[in-house]
């Protein structure tokens, strides 16, 4: 079982930065998936960056260049550092796991562990 409990949320002013962390309760056995979704008000939840247990990272459209993932296995952290941020990055994050290989879909239902989410608001 993979427990997942993010910090780091907060409010920023537009242009401001956040670093969200992900502390994992296990070591993930490879192959694995590991990233950030959010869900904003009303919205459907989306896949916002994914790293697999290579390294390589995916971003949604909307992040890319302003937003990147890390994970560091060994001290069982992911992290989200997120620069020049927008009022429609507001949005509950979650961190999420899935223990299976090939493509890191950003498919949400495709991920069965989840945090508890925390909220990042972005003022203009």
């Amino acid at each position: 079982q993979v427990q997942l409990v993010e910090s780091g949320g907060g409010s920023v002013q537009a242009g401001g930065s956040l670093r969200l962390s992900c502390a994992v309760s296990t070591l993930l056995p490879t192959p694995y998936c590991i990233g950030w979704f959010r869900q904003a008000p009303g919205k459907e939840r989306e896949g916002v960056a994914i790293i697999d247990d290579d390294g390589t990272p995916t971003y949604a459209d909307s992040v890319k260049g302003r937003f990147t993932i890390s994970h560091d296995n060994g001290e069982r952290t992911l992290y989200l550092q997120m620069s020049s941020l927008k009022p429609e990055d507001t949005a509950v994050y979650y961190c999420a796991a899935h223990l299976s290989g090939g493509y890191c879909t950003p498919k949400y239902s495709e991920y069965p562990y989840w945090g508890q989410g925390t909220q990042v608001t972005v003022s203009s």
